[in-house]
């Protein structure tokens, strides 16, 4: 499932970019609210994690995309 390009476009284009922001609005939100110390790993841990993923899915997806055979 993960060797589909299709599947990849959609991890490291839209699912996973989306949760990285999501992840560093609520973490800005916990510091902004007084929890600066869970909100700062959810900054820094969270969103690095999903913003890596992304960068790993595209990268998968353009090894996936040079092994496929083009028919023409």
């Amino acid at each position: 499932m993960l060797r589909k390009p299709e599947t990849l476009f959609v991890l490291g284009y839209m699912l996973l970019p989306l949760l990285a922001l999501l992840s560093a609005i609520v973490g800005l939100t916990m510091i902004l609210g007084g929890n600066k110390i869970p909100g700062a790993i959810v900054l820094v841990v969270v969103t690095q994690v999903f913003a890596f993923g992304a960068v790993f899915a595209l990268r998968r997806r353009k090894a996936a995309l040079l092994e496929e055979p083009h028919s023409d």
